[in-house]
């Protein structure tokens, strides 16, 4: 999993950084909530931790505007705050789960684990995907755009799918070659640009609002 970890405790982070990494995912960290809202809002993550006590933003904020973004990330909130009613005001912010410090980081990784596999199971039994006007049915492989009609190459419907999961998001040239293309390419080659441009040509044409987006430097964005 790609796992973002909002901590201001340096030696708590990197213990905690190292201990995920160790067990195989993928590890951003941020050290105030400023940054990981930012980050938080530019990348597609499988589960954030957030502190609750964080210089620049707080944790319990940070999440409300995600969840008032729509991003629907699982969040472990850490807190040395362990009264019923924080983890109720942790759990009303938009956190899924809530583990007091100091914690074992066993526990830690389990339910971590535990909140990417329940994402995993409801990303399973969606059938269709929407964004804007644009829909596309998973099980028929059909996509279209108000009453267009869109014919893509398999190729292409799952990078759009990628796309549309990840709406409001950026998405990074290595994101798209590791998810999409199932493994890794240079950074540099050309191909992804190649397959949006095509994907670009079938959605966005003949509409007046484009819907696929470049962010400059850092890869692209889908929205309505």
């Amino acid at each position: 999993m790609k796992i973002l970890v909002i901590e201001d405790d340096a030696q708590a982070a990197a213990y905690m950084v190292k201990g995920l990494k160790e067990s195989g995912h993928v590890v951003d960290h941020a050290s105030d909530g400023k940054d990981g809202l930012f980050m938080a809002g530019s990348e597609a993550y499988d589960v954030l931790i957030v502190d609750r006590m964080l210089p620049g933003r707080d944790g319990l904020s940070v999440v409300e505007i995600l969840r008032g973004a729509g991003t629907e990330t699982p969040v472990l909130f850490l807190s040395a705050l362990g009264s019923v009613d924080d983890r109720v005001r942790g759990l009303r912010a938009g956190g899924d789960d809530y583990l007091t410090k100091p914690y074992a980081f066993s526990e830690l990784l389990a339910r971590v684990e535990a909140l990417g596999r329940r994402k995993s199971a409801a990303a399973a039994t969606t059938t269709k995907l929407q964004v804007g006007d644009l829909e596309m049915d998973l099980l028929s492989r059909k996509v279209k755009r108000g009453a267009k009609q869109i014919d893509l190459l398999p190729r292409e419907f799952r990078l759009l799918e990628y796309l549309m999961r990840h709406a409001g998001n950026v998405v990074t040239r290595t994101m798209l070659l590791e998810s999409v293309w199932d493994y890794h390419f240079d950074p540099q080659t050309n191909v992804i640009d190649v397959h949006v441009a095509r994907l670009r040509q079938k959605i966005d044409r003949d509409f007046p609002t484009p819907m696929i987006h470049t962010v400059r430097g850092a890869g692209y964005c889908l929205r309505a």
